[in-house]
């Protein structure tokens, strides 16, 4: 009965969130169109590298890179818009002297940007695989965990990031480190394996790069047991620093 109410709960909160978020033309053109686009402009640099000697090819990292703006786009920018623009108009506070506890609120607050990540990464994932042939996924289920990784990622990070953001004005500027980082280091952009090895090694770690290494290994088959166990325990290491931040720091109180 308590997981059911929960989940009824969520559900409710999920719906009114998607509501304000359809309101949000900005917002929605951000997580909807920019995943959509940003990976082919970044085509025209990708195609003077010698993608084949890394066992790649252009579908695989134009699809990689659409995934991969789609955390950054689709989740954690709009989302850490969203959890500021809920804090400062109190409706977080509001909603902790109800029923919901505050992990039911910071997760139904986010399952409608997630969702729509979720269904912009199946989608992307099919049209690349029809328009720019990568090739059938060699290990899907790594593919599948890459991205669930990827969503609970930057939804964790989007709350731990407005944490520290005052407004809804600033979150664009406080949300920007972590996807200049990731677009550059984790893969999305830029191949992980083009980079030198000393750089790739410390990039390995940042927070996005087990789920996009994780996408990618899975479409090619080169990642190794050994590999794709060292990404996930990364991502679940990130993934229990990023929940014990927010516990302890989250903001639920306008920041003046």
């Amino acid at each position: 009965m308590g997981a059911a109410g929960s989940g009824r709960r969520m559900r409710a909160l999920a719906r009114a969130e998607l509501t304000l978020l359809g309101r949000n033309r900005g917002a929605v053109v951000t997580a909807l169109l920019v995943p959509l686009a940003l990976p082919f402009t970044v085509r025209p640099a990708v195609d003077q590298l010698d993608l084949k000697a890394e066992g790649l090819n252009i579908g695989v990292v134009t699809l990689t890179a659409a995934i991969g703006f789609s955390f950054l786009f689709a989740v954690y920018t709009s989302l850490v818009g969203a959890y500021v623009a809920r804090r400062e108009e109190l409706v977080l506070k509001r909603l902790r002297t109800g029923e919901l506890d505050d992990a039911e609120i910071l997760a139904g607050t986010a399952l409608p940007a997630v969702c729509v990540g979720l269904a912009q990464a199946v989608v992307l994932a099919v049209g690349c695989a029809v328009l720019l042939h990568p090739g059938a996924p060699k290990a899907p289920y790594l593919t599948v965990l890459g991205i669930l990784a990827g969503l609970v990622l930057s939804a964790a990070f989007a709350a731990l990031t407005a944490s520290v953001t005052r407004t809804v004005e600033s979150a664009q500027v406080t949300a920007m480190p972590l996807v200049l980082v990731s677009m550059m280091g984790s893969g999305i952009a830029i191949p992980a394996q083009i980079l030198p090895d000393r750089i790739a090694a410390v990039c390995e770690l940042l927070p996005l790069s087990p789920a996009i290494r994780l996408v990618q290994g899975g479409w090619t088959g080169r990642l190794s047991a050994y590999e794709a166990l060292g990404a996930v325990a990364t991502a679940l290491a990130w993934s229990v620093v990023a929940v014990f931040a927010v516990r302890r720091w989250f903001r639920w109180e306008p920041r003046r």
